[in-house]
């Protein structure tokens, strides 16, 4: 079991207005990451990417991720940093 550990938030990592914001959803059948813009109070989307990583699908007897299924997750999330590049 991998459990990963955040860095506390910095009192200064308020993003600025008009800089982009980004989220990754993690579900059991897809990934998506939607990155988007407030300006002006309003929310904006820029780019929304989707893909079916199939994570419940490779579960072993015992409730865990496969290395098959754990590869395709962290390949996902890969590309979704590139995209963030």
């Amino acid at each position: 079991r991998t459990i990963v550990r955040m860095p506390p938030a910095r009192p200064d990592a308020s993003p600025r207005p008009g800089s982009p914001l980004a989220a990754i959803d993690m579900g059991s059948n897809s990934f998506r990451l939607e990155i988007g813009q407030v300006s002006h109070g309003r929310y904006r989307r820029i780019d929304y990417l989707k893909e079916t990583v199939r994570l419940g699908g490779g579960l072993d007897a015992n409730g865990m991720l496969t290395e098959e299924a754990a590869a395709r997750g962290l390949a996902c999330l890969a590309r979704f940093a590139q995209r963030l590049k």
